[in-house]
Parts: C-alpha cells; sequence; structure tokens
C-alpha cells in the first residue's frame, strides 16, 4: 500500500539537499555557492489505525495530523458497547 492519508491526501513529497561552500557576504566573503544538489524525499507521518467509516470499524492509514486534529474517529476498545447500542436502536 501507499503512503498517503485517507483523510488528507497527505503523501510522499520530493525536495533538494544543497552543500554549501564560501564564507557569507555579511562575514566578510564573497558569497556562499552551491556546490552539489542531492534529491531527497518528505515523508508524512503514516500511521495504520482502526477507525470507525459508516458505523464499521476499518484499519486505515492515517497521518499523525488527522489524528490529532480529530478527523479520524476511533471505535470503542470493546465489542459489547456495539450490541447494546444496536439493541436499543432495534
Amino acid at each position: 500500500m501507499s503512503r498517503i492519508c485517507e483523510f488528507t491526501g497527505r503523501k510522499t513529497g520530493s525536495g533538494n539537499t544543497y552543500a554549501y561552500r564560501g564564507k557569507a557576504k555579511y562575514l566578510g566573503g564573497v558569497g556562499l555557492k552551491i556546490t552539489g544538489k542531492n534529491k531527497r524525499k518528505f515523508k508524512p507521518n503514516i500511521q495504520t489505525v482502526t477507525a470507525l467509516i459508516d458505523g464499521a470499524a476499518v484499519r486505515v492509514k492515517a497521518s499523525t495530523k488527522a489524528i490529532k486534529s480529530g478527523l479520524v474517529v476511533k471505535p470503542l476498545k470493546r465489542r459489547y458497547a456495539y450490541k447494546a447500542d444496536e439493541a436499543q436502536q432495534a
């Protein structure tokens, strides 16, 4: 499975790391020069959690930001709690 949050859509991004040489102008040098660029990845913190989706407990991948912000509704810890709710509704 891919590293994508099902609630926020966060996924792996890309960027560069830069290697510099020299001394900054404000410190009396002639300026920084870029001597190398390498590709890098920005990976979101994706967790596999059990969430309530349409009344059923389903395991999904969610970013920690989605979990903290309350987008992910977690099911109750004990299953007998659901049976009591279903009996009251019927």
